[in-house]
């Protein structure tokens, strides 16, 4: 029998729950504490599956849920278990509303992407159906890329550092680049040029000042060991002053290829999908075609910035040396998936058709007239006590244009509202400012003013 095992001991009166072992020990009253606490004693938890189960409107798939149950429950806070969940959901992907004012904000994604593959299911990545044979995944969504910024051929990776890098291992491994100290950057996350010229295998030769680099600067650094110049746009920063430059044109002279790391994606500065032509503040943006048109030998440039498509890199310029990218090892490591090339496929197709202007949603942005955004404001206003129709200043954002504003228009509420906007469904990105909290509508679709208007409502009720 057990040590437990009490049915040869009679319960005397009063003593209905006390038992003894073997040794005679009274254990019934602790027996019967456990089973009935009392009010000294601390809270039973529940079991791990039942607290599980108690979150399962969260949205949080079941599995999940059981590992925040156990710990939960071993930190004793099982009564946070609604909010805990919330939290877990809430840390996961999820579309925001962007009122910020901030065109490409890293943090959301940078440019708002609509384009899709269209159908559920496979795609022809790398099946070329003429021939039923093995193809390639650059083949089409490059030939568009080169035909939409004037190139003879073009390469897509995942973003445009990995272009740069791919082009420096490619071309510059072992040899000399040569790079104005000027723009000698660190671009957001990390990104430095030295670093990453490190990486490559190539050598960085520093040409003239830090803010004055001439032609003849990099014509005496030009030798036997020079493999590229590479001119990059300090897309992040800008030096006024006593400066001075020299352009791709003058580069295009010396007797290595020219490499332009345009960074922001601007594909032509004329921008001709645009009724009214390109916006002033877009006035001293390199662009990809102009950036080819005047000399370069390659382009490099981001998908998800001025562009506006998917994340991604894009190489764009001679054949041959493209091709000589293309068959590097570190191109297959640096290649994007099915999902980018779809999505930007598409975002090309809207420039070639000249309908960017409608169906990339950062140029539909950029085109919202004025007076149209003052009207939109006005309408939430009227349904929002303490709101106020505001003028504004949006950004471009992602490291573009430094010091650049677009003129724009949206909501004013007094006090910082933040917090409370981040919290509703779906999630409202503001900003504030003099301690009164802005919602730029530049940023916001048309369509979602009513669940701006609601929010609004909703946090100045309390």
């Amino acid at each position: 029998r057990a040590a437990t095992d009490t049915s040869d001991v009679p319960a005397g009166p009063g003593e209905a729950n006390v038992r003894r072992d073997q040794r005679g020990t009274r254990v019934g009253a602790l027996a019967s504490r456990r089973v009935n606490p009392g009010p000294s004693d601390p809270p039973r938890p529940p079991s791990v599956d039942v607290l599980a189960r108690s979150m399962a409107d969260s949205g949080v798939p079941h599995p999940l849920l059981v590992t925040l149950a156990r710990r939960l429950i071993a930190d004793r806070r099982w009564e946070d278990a609604a909010t805990a969940a919330r939290t877990l959901r809430r840390e996961m992907l999820t579309p925001v509303i962007n009122a910020s004012g901030v065109l490409l904000h890293t943090n959301l994604g940078r440019a708002p992407l609509a384009a899709t593959t269209g159908d559920e299911g496979y795609l022809n990545l790398e099946l070329d159906l003429a021939s039923g044979r093995r193809g390639s995944r650059q083949r089409a969504v490059g030939s568009l890329a080169a035909a939409a910024c004037g190139a003879e051929a073009a390469l897509v990776v995942n973003n445009n550092a990995a272009a740069v890098l791919l082009v420096l291992a490619a071309l510059a491994t072992g040899r000399e680049v040569l790079v104005a100290r000027s723009e000698s950057v660190e671009i957001g996350g990390a990104f430095r040029v030295p670093e990453v010229m490190e990486q490559s295998g190539a050598t960085l030769r520093d040409v003239g000042t830090t803010n004055r680099t001439r032609l003849a600067d990099y014509a005496a650094a030009t030798g036997a060991a020079t493999a590229l110049a590479l001119k990059i746009h300090p897309s992040n920063y800008r030096i006024d002053g006593f400066t001075e430059e020299t352009s791709i044109a003058e580069l295009a002279t010396l007797p290595v290829p020219v490499v332009a790391d345009i960074g922001s994606g601007l594909l032509d500065a004329t921008c001709p999908w645009l009724p009214g032509g390109p916006p002033a503040w877009l006035a001293s943006e390199p662009a990809a075609r102009q950036s080819l048109a005047a000399g370069a030998a390659l382009v490099t440039f981001s998908g998800d910035k001025l562009l506006g498509g998917p994340q991604a890199g894009i190489i764009a310029g001679r054949g041959d040396l493209v091709a000589r990218c293309a068959r590097h090892p570190l191109a297959r490591a640096l290649r994007p998936g099915g999902l980018v090339l779809a999505a930007l496929q598409e975002t090309l197709l809207a420039y070639l058709r000249r309908e960017a202007v409608t169906a990339v949603p950062f140029w539909a942005m950029v085109a919202r007239p004025l007076d149209a955004l003052c009207a939109r404001a006005e309408v939430i206003a009227s349904e929002v006590p303490t709101a106020t129709p505001t003028e504004m200043l949006g950004l471009p954002g992602a490291g573009s244009l430094p010091g650049v504003t677009i003129p724009s228009y949206g909501i004013s509420l007094p006090g910082d509202r933040l917090d409370a906007l981040r919290a509703g469904e779906p999630p409202i990105i503001a900003r504030v400012r003099d301690g009164r909290t802005l919602l730029d509508l530049r940023t916001v679709d048309p369509t979602a003013d009513p669940i701006v208007a609601a929010a609004l409502i909703r946090v100045t009720r309390g």
